[in-house]
Protein backbone atom coordinates (compact mmCIF):
# COMPACT_ATOMS: atom_id res chain seq x y z
CA UNK A 1 0.00 0.00 0.00
CA UNK A 2 2.76 2.64 0.94
CA UNK A 3 4.64 1.44 -2.87
CA UNK A 4 1.08 3.06 -4.09
CA UNK A 5 0.89 5.88 -2.54
CA UNK A 6 4.56 7.05 -3.41
CA UNK A 7 4.36 5.89 -6.86
CA UNK A 8 1.11 8.15 -7.24
CA UNK A 9 3.36 10.52 -5.96
CA UNK A 10 5.60 10.41 -8.05
CA UNK A 11 3.46 10.51 -11.25
CA UNK A 12 1.45 13.58 -9.88
CA UNK A 13 4.96 15.18 -9.87
CA UNK A 14 4.82 14.09 -12.96
CA UNK A 15 1.54 15.42 -14.28
CA UNK A 16 2.64 19.34 -12.25
CA UNK A 17 5.19 19.42 -14.62
CA UNK A 18 4.80 22.36 -17.13
CA UNK A 19 3.89 21.79 -21.12
CA UNK A 20 7.07 23.11 -22.33
CA UNK A 21 9.45 21.04 -19.59
CA UNK A 22 9.81 17.54 -20.99
CA UNK A 23 11.12 14.49 -19.37
CA UNK A 24 14.66 13.68 -20.73
CA UNK A 25 15.26 10.51 -18.43
CA UNK A 26 13.29 8.69 -16.50
CA UNK A 27 14.38 5.56 -14.43
CA UNK A 28 11.88 3.30 -11.84
CA UNK A 29 12.76 0.45 -10.17
CA UNK A 30 10.08 -0.65 -7.91
CA UNK A 31 11.50 -3.87 -6.30
CA UNK A 32 8.77 -5.01 -4.57
CA UNK A 33 9.01 -5.48 -0.63
CA UNK A 34 12.56 -5.19 -0.99
CA UNK A 35 12.50 -1.58 -1.74
CA UNK A 36 12.02 0.82 -4.80
CA UNK A 37 14.58 3.62 -6.47
CA UNK A 38 13.86 5.79 -9.55
CA UNK A 39 15.55 9.00 -11.42
CA UNK A 40 14.35 11.48 -13.03
CA UNK A 41 15.70 14.32 -15.03
CA UNK A 42 13.75 17.41 -17.02
CA UNK A 43 14.73 20.02 -19.98
CA UNK A 44 14.74 22.49 -17.67
CA UNK A 45 17.78 21.02 -15.35
CA UNK A 46 15.37 19.62 -12.78
CA UNK A 47 16.72 16.00 -11.37
CA UNK A 48 15.30 13.91 -8.88
CA UNK A 49 17.36 10.65 -7.21
CA UNK A 50 15.45 8.66 -4.73
CA UNK A 51 15.35 5.44 -3.00
CA UNK A 52 13.85 3.78 -0.23
CA UNK A 53 13.18 0.70 1.53
CA UNK A 54 10.83 -0.86 4.34
CA UNK A 55 12.20 -1.26 7.36
CA UNK A 56 11.17 -3.63 10.25
CA UNK A 57 8.83 -5.60 8.37
CA UNK A 58 5.77 -7.18 10.30
CA UNK A 59 6.42 -5.30 13.48
CA UNK A 60 5.20 -2.11 14.88
CA UNK A 61 7.99 0.07 14.04
CA UNK A 62 7.48 -0.93 10.12
CA UNK A 63 8.22 2.12 7.96
CA UNK A 64 9.94 3.19 5.04
CA UNK A 65 13.45 4.43 4.84
CA UNK A 66 14.42 6.69 1.95
CA UNK A 67 16.94 8.71 0.85
CA UNK A 68 17.84 11.22 -2.02
CA UNK A 69 18.10 14.15 -3.63
CA UNK A 70 17.06 16.93 -6.12
CA UNK A 71 18.69 19.72 -8.02
CA UNK A 72 16.77 22.99 -10.02
CA UNK A 73 18.37 25.68 -11.05
CA UNK A 74 17.17 28.54 -9.00
CA UNK A 75 15.60 31.97 -10.42
CA UNK A 76 18.88 33.65 -9.38
CA UNK A 77 20.37 31.01 -12.35
CA UNK A 78 22.27 29.45 -9.06
CA UNK A 79 21.91 25.75 -8.98
CA UNK A 80 20.47 24.50 -5.66
CA UNK A 81 20.75 20.84 -4.39
CA UNK A 82 18.98 19.46 -1.81
CA UNK A 83 20.19 15.85 -0.14
CA UNK A 84 17.98 14.03 2.53
CA UNK A 85 16.95 11.16 4.34
CA UNK A 86 13.73 10.70 5.35
CA UNK A 87 12.89 7.88 8.32
CA UNK A 88 11.67 7.20 11.92
CA UNK A 89 13.71 10.49 12.70
CA UNK A 90 11.22 12.81 10.19
CA UNK A 91 12.60 14.40 6.92
CA UNK A 92 16.03 15.53 7.46
CA UNK A 93 17.32 17.75 4.54
CA UNK A 94 21.06 19.24 3.81
CA UNK A 95 22.21 21.89 1.37
CA UNK A 96 24.58 24.63 1.21
CA UNK A 97 21.98 27.08 1.15
CA UNK A 98 19.74 25.55 4.16
CA UNK A 99 20.63 27.15 7.65
CA UNK A 100 21.98 24.62 10.06
CA UNK A 101 20.90 25.53 13.53
CA UNK A 102 23.65 25.96 16.57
Amino acid sequence: MKFVIILSVIFAVALAIPADVEIVRYDNDNIGTDGYKFYVETSDGKKHDESGQLKNIGTEQEGIAVQGSFSYIGDDGQPYTINYVADENGFQPQGAHIPVAP
